[in-house]
């Protein structure tokens, strides 16, 4: 197994700038703004010539009585539970607060091997400054995860304390295809919710006002027995609607966990029905060639006629993208969540299928020898070869003559055939149409 290492501290001593510095990458949101990180975000990391889980949590403060603070509280608790290593980050340029002191006994009380931090100390001279945290009968090390200071240290600390690295087995030819499945949506759209429904616990934090999800939330489980990757993501307002900072950074994650996906699950609340913010959102997914399902949450609020409505006024917004598949469903009650994620897994597998040569090219010569390609303006255009170009999303090629000349709509009838033929019923196909030159 993997070892897992938690980093925590209280809100606002520069988590996520460590998280980000370990990771390489800008993948947790940075902000002045104290309680920007709420729920526990996961990363793989190679550093220090070790491969470990790290763990970003939210800024532990035990005495916040607010909903979202005891939410964030728990997710802590849980993060170190399962730990095998903990950062406890503090700051090293201010004296201990009981918020600090809190944390301290906290990770006493759990007797999980913790790692003491400083950090802020972008400068050998600052480290006097942080004499004070020795008041908590802690010796902590001095680093900037700013600047990268002390990085040195901290990896000579963390290999010293991690478990021995295991003899991996070697598993190739083994591993299963997992869809990475992105949740999006207006706020309060019930994504958070249909999170922990699926793994089964509080990995999300669930609040009634809107905007209680930042950072995307990766999550690996099973359901039914088949494996998933599903990531939680803000919600998206509109454009105009989104303040600067940590909202915008959040909508600029959003949009890029879409960008990673293999499958999109757009959720909205069925007694509100698709509105124009959905579609823009569904059209962004479409123009990058992703498998996009409609959950229709909150169904259960709905009698027949009413259910049968808000399909219907769904697939009117969706016109553009018919294959698009609607699934009711409801957090709360269970209700549709199998065949939601039954959806899920056909669209995947669709999105992933790739259709040999040979096929293709007997079902272009048929296509064509029943219904040959209108004459254009100044030609006509024949088709001469067809083949797929990558899987993921499924991308073909036509090579053919006088392209520019080929009809729109032979061009929609062309994909619905191949949809028609191949099951490609809930993904969106790219057909690209290439003119043979006389040397090829």
């Amino acid at each position: 197994m993997i070892p897992i290492v938690a980093i925590v501290g209280r809100p606002n001593v520069g988590k996520s700038t460590l998280f980000n510095r370990l990771l390489g990458q800008r993948t947790a949101i940075v902000h002045d703004q104290p309680g920007v990180t709420r729920d526990r975000h996961y990363a793989d990391v190679n550093v220090f010539s070790r491969t470990f889980t790290l763990i970003d949590t939210g800024g532990f403060d035990p005495d916040d009585s607010d909903a979202i603070g005891q939410g964030i509280a728990r997710h802590v608790r849980a993060a170190v539970e399962e730990a095998d290593l903990v950062l406890c980050v503090l700051d090293g340029q201010a004296p201990p607060s009981e918020a600090d002191a809190a944390a301290v006994r906290m990770l006493r009380q759990s007797s999980k091997p913790v790692i003491y931090l400083a950090n802020r100390l972008d400068h050998a001279r600052l480290e006097q400054e942080a004499t004070e945290l020795y008041a908590l009968g802690i010796q902590p090390i001095a680093i900037s995860a700013l600047h990268g200071r002390g990085m040195a240290d901290l990896g000579e600390a963390l290999t010293a304390q991690l478990p021995p690295p295991e003899l991996e087995a070697n598993a190739e030819g083994e591993a299963q295809a997992v869809p990475r499945v992105a949740l999006i949506g207006r706020p309060n759209a019930g994504k958070s919710s249909l999170l922990n429904r699926l793994s089964g616990q509080e990995r999300s934090l669930v609040d009634d006002r809107p905007g209680t999800t930042r950072d995307p939330v990766d999550v690996r489980l099973e359901f039914k027995g088949q494996p998933y990757l599903m990531v939680d993501t803000a919600g998206i307002r509109r454009r105009a609607r989104v303040e600067d900072g940590v909202e915008s950074q959040s909508v600029m994650q959003a949009l890029r966990a879409v960008a990673r996906a293999d499958v999109v699950v757009l959720l909205c609340d069925a007694s509100i029905g698709l509105a124009e913010q959905d579609a823009r959102l569904l059209g962004l997914c479409a123009e990058r060639a992703r498998a996009i399902v409609v959950g229709l949450n909150k169904i259960d609020l709905l009698d027949g006629p009413a259910r049968q409505r808000a399909i219907e006024s769904a697939r009117s917004q969706l016109h553009f993208a018919p294959w698009v598949q609607i699934v009711p469903a409801s957090n709360r009650s269970g209700e549709g969540i199998t065949q939601l994620m039954n959806a899920v897994r056909r669209s995947f597998q669709q999105y992933s299928t790739r259709i040999p040569t040979a096929q293709l090219n007997e079902f272009l010569e048929t296509l064509v020898d029943h219904t040959p390609p209108p004459r254009g303006s100044r030609s006509s255009p024949r088709l001469f070869f067809m083949t797929q170009a990558q899987a993921s999303p499924p991308v073909f090629v036509v090579m053919c003559s006088a392209a520019e000349e080929l009809k729109d709509s032979y061009r929609r009838f062309l994909s619905n055939q191949l949809r028609k033929t191949f099951g490609f019923e809930s993904v969106p196909l790219v057909v690209r149409y290439r003119d043979r030159r006389r040397r090829e």
